[in-house]
């Protein structure tokens, strides 16, 4: 009997977002309110506990495997967050890093990119230098409204719920890497035809 391979969706984007992204090699991600929900959580002890998506985690990953670098720009510093960006092999991370213009200029200038080539996700006031200088500007679906206003493209899923991960797969997309990157991931029968 010859089974019918299942074919899987491919992400869809319009081709304008498609061109416009095309060039991106190195993404700036906010973390509170665009890799997590934006709450601030506390233990007894004042400790800081953060909770992260993992379709995100999986989505930097595959960034860096298309040879898109992501940087990671935050106002704030915890212990989670250092352990999940070293899981990730995020490398050029500025933490409490209020102005992030002058960190994000840093990181081009060390990886030998422009901002024609910068694309940035946050969600607030502190991103607006660096989302308005980017070529591509993304917002996760409930940031404020001033920073929705310059974005390039809103994701439709909200920011710790897998937000960043869209955002990839747009960048993904874009960068022709999307549908050989996701091979990697299906079974051999969703790939031939089995007798």
């Amino acid at each position: 009997m010859r089974q019918t391979p299942k074919t899987l969706p491919i992400a869809r984007f319009s081709a304008e977002l498609l061109l416009k992204a095309q060039a991106v090699k190195v993404v700036f991600f906010d973390i509170d309110g665009v890799m997590t929900d934006g709450s601030l959580l506390f233990t007894e002890m004042g400790e800081s506990i953060k909770r992260f998506n993992t379709l995100d985690g999986l989505g930097i990953k595959l960034l860096q495997k298309a040879g898109i670098t992501p940087v990671v720009i935050s106002g704030r510093d915890s212990a989670p967050l250092r352990t999940r960006l070293k899981a990730l092999g995020v490398t050029h991370v500025y933490l409490n890093t209020e102005d992030k213009q002058p960190a994000a200029e840093k990181a081009l200038a060390e990886l030998g990119l422009t901002w024609a080539q910068a694309a940035c996700m946050g969600d607030d006031w502190p991103d607006l230098p660096v989302l308005q200088a980017s070529a591509f500007a993304c917002a996760p679906l409930h940031a404020h409204f001033d920073v929705k206003s310059v974005a390039d493209y809103i994701t439709r899923t909200p920011a710790g719920f897998g937000a960043v991960r869209e955002f990839c797969d747009l960048l993904l997309t874009a960068s022709g890497q999307y549908t050989k990157l996701l091979s990697e991931f299906q079974p051999i029968a969703t790939k031939v035809n089995v007798a």
